[in-house]
């Protein structure tokens, strides 16, 4: 066949080729095709009219972009960069005394007179020996039961967030102060019910701290900022300076009935001894107590060369007797915090236990056993804010406070069992945690404050 030489494959592939050749030239596709054309009636093409082009002045303009454009705004100037974060509204406070002028003296100074009148006439007034006995139980809880929060009884008293509050001693007038962490002092006569009742003071360049009337002489103000201890006594109308550090201040407590003497903890774990009869702005003494970090300093109410120290997770007891530079041990450790302290209190009457508030959410109370040197704890474990500080009420030796962050927002007061005794709460009225919270030494009158500078007095 002449294809010899080729193999199967090919000589099969080639065969399929002629036949499919075959098979198409019978079908005559192309003779149906030609037939196919001649039937079909010829349409004439119609050409296609291209849109004639727009006139470049009817184009509308395009806009372009200034910034790509390295262009500056018609009548508006190109900022060079971003402008600063703004920076913490810290006032600047000179060193020295201060008179005793609040902000908002030009605008009301009638009001602030008659605010300083007040403060002064009442620290005249010699009030009664308050009973230091426990009162009864049942009678105590119809005092809590019949305290309220009123709508005047709420304001906003300072700036910014509440970091430290006390209130007067007086029995015929509820004065407060509380301090911000801006370094401002507010003043609110709670009795006055006017608008201007609360007057602004800024005697501090950071946050206040810590804050005092003094136990013997109420005219005068101690308040703690970071880096001053000052004295603001209403009779001279200035905030004196007391002493000044270049360490942070976080606490103080008077370690004498006539508030002369003061420990003076800071926030890098040291403590100091303050006298204010000194000449000088530095402190007496300046300890190492082996703290990385203290947050509060507690002198005991009966032994007062005792005090207490709480901060990271230590809390101890030291005698200011025996302080030396380096080397101190405490007389009693509690242990069972595992992180930061963030207060400890002894009771107000005995100083027998000791209520301590940390990070990890648990609020515990314990049985000080001074001379034997242990602590025993006595109740469980109660979850709290671990921002909030558990203070005692100073008329009652079994109770303490603590504001709560349960819905509804409220203050909770504690018997040293663990049971929750009381609960102070306004659901129209108080819609926040109050972390810090005061008590009156005799009257039944509870303030707290909450992180915007809002007071709410029950």
């Amino acid at each position: 066949d002449g294809y010899s030489h080729l193999s199967a494959y090919e000589r099969k592939r080639l065969k399929n080729i002629t036949e499919n050749a075959k098979f198409f030239a019978a079908l005559k596709l192309h003779e149906s095709a030609a037939r196919l054309n001649q039937l079909t009636p010829k349409r004439r093409s119609h050409p296609t009219k291209r849109a004639k082009p727009k006139k470049a002045e009817d184009e509308p303009t395009r806009r372009r972009s200034m910034r790509l454009l390295r262009v500056e705004p018609l009548n508006i100037p190109l900022m060079e960069s971003f402008p600063p974060a703004a920076a913490p509204e810290y006032p600047q406070v000179p060193v020295g005394p201060l008179p005793m002028v609040p902000e908002d003296q030009a605008e009301n100074s009638k009001g602030t007179e008659a605010l300083l009148s007040t403060w002064m006439r009442i620290s005249e007034l010699k009030a009664e020996d308050a009973d230091k006995g426990t009162p009864d139980i049942k009678r105590y809880q119809e005092g809590l039961s019949s305290m309220v929060l009123s709508e005047e009884n709420v304001r906003k008293v300072v700036k910014a967030r509440v970091c430290s509050m006390a209130i007067h001693p007086s029995e015929s007038t509820i004065l407060v102060a509380a301090g911000d962490k801006w370094g401002h002092i507010g003043l609110w006569n709670v009795s006055c019910g006017a608008e201007e009742g609360a007057h602004i003071f800024i005697p501090h360049r950071f946050q206040v701290n810590c804050m005092h009337f003094s136990p013997c002489n109420p005219a005068q103000l101690l308040s703690l900022g970071n880096d001053t201890l000052r004295c603001g006594d209403v009779t001279k109308a200035v905030f004196d300076e007391i002493c000044r550090s270049e360490d942070t201040f976080s606490c103080f407590d008077f370690l004498e009935e006539n508030g002369c003497t003061a420990i003076v903890s800071h926030w890098d774990g040291d403590v100091a001894v303050v006298d204010r009869r000194t000449p000088g702005l530095s402190s007496e003494l300046s300890v190492d107590i082996g703290f990385s970090r203290t947050r509060t300093v507690h002198v005991h109410p009966v032994n007062r060369h005792y005090f207490l120290a709480a901060g990271s997770v230590d809390v101890c007891v030291f005698d200011v007797r025996y302080l030396k530079a380096k080397g101190n041990k405490p007389l009693s450790s509690l242990t069972g915090h595992t992180k930061s302290v963030a207060s400890a209190y002894f009771s107000p009457v005995t100083g027998s236990r000791v209520v301590t508030v940390c990070a990890d959410d648990k609020l515990s109370k314990n049985i000080q056993v001074l001379f034997k040197k242990t602590y025993q704890t006595k109740s469980k474990p109660t979850k709290t804010a671990s921002q909030n500080l558990a203070i005692w009420d100073p008329k009652q030796e079994h109770c303490f406070l603590v504001g709560s962050m349960a819905q509804p927002r409220q203050i909770q007061l504690f018997q040293d069992t663990g049971n929750l005794l009381h609960t102070f709460c306004n659901m129209e009225l108080l819609s926040s945690v109050c972390s810090i919270n005061v008590v009156h030494p005799s009257q039944n009158i509870l303030v707290g404050g909450n992180s915007s500078g809002r007071l709410h007095v029950f």
